[in-house]
């Protein structure tokens, strides 16, 4: 069963949504312009509302379902986070589309609500806070996707249960939407990041 959740989440978190859902609706592919990211926020910039949040909706879905199957299936709660993180990989280098994923933050809170879902709300609280305070989407990705793992940690035996497959599953999901974002990272240092709110010259 192991074998097969990893490779199920990893098939589930390949389809890419924002191509998917893109190419349906008549709209160009997300890879070609913008940022050339396959994702929710990419896809709004070919001015379709719609299609951006039904691209955010089922790429936390994607992240959300292969935890729940395996838990439902009867497996443990170390195999369903193991068969989240599959997704979470699948998402970020899908086989179905040479290859060229998104950043992972809406497939990786869809893992979060499937692993616990008052962890889930705590690490969604964090990102509004940050991009209340900040203004900047992609520093609240990284600071809630690297707090996810330390709230597991230290409410482990208080709010939940935490397994050790589950805090690995979380801090690989958190490193890797970091890398992700390295290119964020070298605007935030610049000063050329843009802000909520703020308006292209």
């Amino acid at each position: 069963m192991p074998l097969l959740a990893l490779l199920g989440g990893y098939l589930v978190g390949s389809l890419s949504f924002a191509v998917i859902i893109s190419r349906f609706m008549g709209l160009s592919d997300p890879r070609t312009y913008g940022s050339k990211n396959p994702g929710a926020t990419n896809v709004l910039r070919s001015g379709n509302k719609k299609a951006a949040v039904l691209t955010l909706l089922f790429d936390a879905f994607k992240g959300w379902l292969p935890v729940w199957a395996v838990l439902m299936l009867g497996g443990d709660a170390s195999v369903a986070a193991l068969a989240g993180l599959a997704a979470f990989v699948g998402h970020l280098y899908p086989v179905f589309f040479r290859f060229q994923g998104g950043k992972g933050v809406a497939t990786a809170l869809g893992v979060l609500v499937g692993v616990n879902a008052l962890l889930a709300l705590a690490t969604l609280g964090t990102f509004v806070i940050v991009v209340y305070f900040s203004r900047f989407v992609s520093l609240a990705s990284m600071v809630a996707a690297v707090f996810a793992p330390v709230y597991l940690v230290f409410g482990d035996g208080v709010a939940w249960q935490a397994q050790g497959a589950q805090v690995l599953s979380l801090s690989v999901m958190g490193l890797l939407l970091v890398w992700r974002h390295r290119e964020n990272i070298n605007r935030l240092f610049a000063g050329t990041e843009s802000k909520v709110g703020s308006k292209k010259s």
